[in-house]
């Protein structure tokens, strides 16, 4: 078997609100698609860490691994990922990493298929299924408390047991009582995650874990700047709450530095952004050594096969329609929630089957 093309579908769509975070505005979601076809008529669907505003620069960066990969045996993922990624070439981190993601999924796609098992199994079948939180909790143009806790209830209605919601982007009071507004609303059993998309400075993040820690929080995400672990290592040492990062660190040698100088709780990899199936499963096993949880960040389609493969997989995130109006409509086969778990699929490969027609409009590279 040899690839016979490699290509790239980006697509972008409208949110009915712009959301907001503790530092970004969003007016859109993005999906993009890497395809990877062999001789054999066996085709390998990924998925790449998302370029808002930029949909042609995934594709130029594809263009050029391209050329190395076609006629090369999809199966040798190991070889392919280490010829993507040297540094010399394309970078240690940021948009090239990403590309190198969607590829590698992709080709772990191909290898379920080829194998005949859905790719969770492929990699160890730890679990068929796994516990799920469903990420929201946004700043949005007229929503208040009564609205963050309506959206709270139909997460419960859904079939939720944990939820996560935004902080950092309102003043540090302002957002505790935010915090107090959905534990109240949620009750004392379901678990309320938060997270500050690094928006604080380390000694505001102490101020506001302290100030929250009597509502019982499963974790807090992304307090600082991904880079300033000596800052996330002082959060972690000051307060009860959990830590937990990562979804914005590249590669297994950045979540070496996260482990090595216990800077975090609770390790959030992303396999669209790290690099891939392969260098995640690289994190999930440096994790274990060091008797760290992984709780992925991102895509539930993808990491859904990645918490269930392995002993040390804590939580996989989940988004519904308040934070995605195609959620239903992307993927033929929507992952569903049921009593606060998602079962894996038992398709062969990562089984994404794209709704084609759906996202037709929607394509802008």
């Amino acid at each position: 078997m040899k690839i016979k093309d490699v290509r790239m579908e980006v697509y972008e769509w409208p949110l009915k609100t712009p959301i907001r975070n503790g530092l970004y505005t969003y007016t859109h979601s993005q999906l993009n698609l890497v395809l990877v076809d062999t001789d054999d008529g066996v085709q390998g669907i990924g998925l790449a860490g998302g370029i808002l505003g930029t949909p042609e620069v995934g594709p130029a960066i594809l263009a050029h691994f391209r050329k190395g990969l076609i006629g090369q045996d999809p199966l040798d993922h190991e070889r392919l990922w280490h010829e993507m990624w040297r540094p010399k070439l394309v970078g240690r981190r940021g948009i090239t990493t990403r590309i190198i993601a969607g590829v590698d999924i992709a080709l772990w796609d191909i290898k379920g298929k080829v194998a005949r098992m859905p790719v969770y199994k492929l990699l160890g079948g730890y679990s068929n299924r796994v516990d799920t939180y469903i990420a929201g909790g946004y700043y949005e143009e007229g929503k208040g408390l009564k609205e963050l806790a309506a959206e709270m209830a139909r997460n419960m209605e859904l079939g939720a047991r944990a939820v996560k919601m935004k902080v950092g982007g309102a003043s540090i009071n302002e957002d505790v009582e935010r915090v107090r507004v959905v534990r109240e609303t949620v009750g004392p059993n379901i678990k309320v995650m938060v997270d500050a998309n690094n928006a604080y400075r380390h000694y505001e993040a102490i101020e506001f874990a302290r100030k929250v820690e009597k509502y019982d929080l499963f974790w807090f995400e992304e307090p600082v700047e991904p880079d300033d672990y000596e800052g996330q290592a002082a959060i972690t040492h000051a307060t009860s709450v959990p830590v937990a990062a990562g979804e914005n660190e590249y590669t297994r040698y950045g979540f070496k530095e996260l482990i090595n100088k216990r800077c975090v709780d609770i390790l959030q990899p992303d396999a669209l952004i790290t690099g891939g199936v392969t260098e995640f499963m690289k994190i999930a096993a440096l994790a274990q050594a060091s008797d760290f949880d992984i709780a992925p960040h991102g895509s539930q389609e993808v990491h859904i096969h990645l918490v269930a493969a392995i002993p040390n997989g804590l939580i996989l995130e989940y988004y519904r329609d308040s934070t995605n109006p195609m959620h239903g409509k992307v993927w033929k086969n929507t992952l569903q929630i049921k009593d606060g778990q998602v079962y894996a699929p038992d398709r062969h490969g990562m089984g994404l089957e794209p709704n084609f027609e759906a996202l037709k409009p929607y394509r802008v590279a």
